[in-house]
């Protein structure tokens, strides 16, 4: 079986609150983030279902004793979410993908989880 997503550098994350940068712009946080107009954000998408549930959200708290846990959830969250095979073929159809966070750590987010999750679907037979 072969990656949908074939190239690990079409998928990049960034902070929302950074300067926008090119690529095709999806913020990946149920809520939106304090301080950053919709101008601003520069977005292509905000997709809501592609976020951590609420209970998880509050669960994790970004904690950083809890992040093996968060991903662990939101990852079965992934795997049961109807969303996330239509998402992965759009991404692998384009070359600059730029998963949006709100979170202040760089790598113990949700769009870290979600890019990881997404070079390690395989596509059908």
């Amino acid at each position: 079986m072969a990656k949908i997503v074939q190239n690990p550098d079409s998928i990049r994350i960034r902070r929302i609150y950074e300067k926008p940068d090119g690529g095709y712009r999806v913020l990946v946080d149920r809520l939106w983030p304090r301080g950053v107009s919709k101008a601003r954000a520069e977005l292509d998408e905000w997709l809501k279902d592609l976020a951590p549930s609420t209970d998880l959200r509050k669960w994790f708290g970004h904690q950083e004793e809890r992040w093996s846990g968060f991903q662990e959830r939101y990852r079965r969250e992934l795997a049961a979410n109807p969303a996330v095979p239509d998402f992965s073929r759009d991404c692998a159809s384009r070359e600059d993908n730029v998963l949006l966070y709100g979170a202040r750590s760089a790598t113990e987010n949700e769009a870290a989880v979600l890019r990881e999750y997404l070079l390690g679907l395989t596509g059908g037979p």
